[in-house]
C-alpha cells in the first residue's frame, strides 16, 4: 500500500514538473531544471530499492523459504523500508510540485497524510528497531523484554 502511494506521488511530481513553467528556465518547464531532475531521480531510486526489497520478501514468503528465526527481522524490515521510502518519495514530490500540493483537495496533500499512517501501523519505528536489533544480536527470545 505505501509503495503504491509513493508510486502515485512520483507520477504526480513528474506530471507537475512537465507542466509547471518558469521564465527563468530557457525551455520553460521545470522538467529542465537540473535540481528537479535530481529530485525525480531520487524518488525513482528510493522507490526502486524499496520495491526490490518487497519483491524479494514476497518471493521468499510464497516459495516457503526457510529463514527460520530470521523471518522476524525480515517482516519488520520490509515493512519499515517500504514506509520510510514512501515517506521520502512523497516529501520530495511535494518539493517538486510546490506549495499548491499542501492545499486541501490536492491529491498530494492526501498522499502526504496517508503515507504518515505507516509509522503508526505495527510495527512502529521503535518496535521495528528493537526487534530487528535483538534478532541480529541473537537475544530476541530472551525475557524480560528490557
Amino acid at each position: 500500500m505505501y509503495l503504491g502511494i509513493a508510486d502515485r506521488a512520483l507520477e504526480l511530481a513528474v506530471d507537475g514538473a512537465r507542466r509547471k513553467q518558469s521564465i527563468a528556465i530557457d525551455r520553460g518547464a521545470y522538467a529542465y531544471n537540473p535540481m528537479v531532475q535530481h529530485q525525480i531521480a531520487e524518488m525513482y531510486l528510493e522507490l526502486d530499492a524499496a520495491s526490490a526489497t518487497l519483491d524479494r520478501f514476497v518471493t521468499d514468503w510464497v516459495a516457503g523459504a526457510d529463514h527460520g528465526d530470521a523471518w522476524v527481522p525480515k517482516v519488520y524490515s520490509t515493512k519499515w523500508r517500504a514506509v520510510e521510502a514512501a515517506k521520502r518519495v512523497v516529501d520530495v514530490a511535494l518539493d517538486v510540485v510546490g506549495g499548491a500540493a499542501m492545499f486541501k483537495g490536492n491529491e498530494l496533500e492526501r498522499l502526504y497524510r496517508d503515507v504518515r499512517c505507516g509509522g503508526f501501523h505495527p510495527g512502529n519505528d521503535a518496535l521495528t528497531h528493537e526487534l530487528v536489533g535483538k534478532a541480529v544480536l541473537g537475544i530476541l527470545a530472551e525475557q524480560p523484554r528490557w
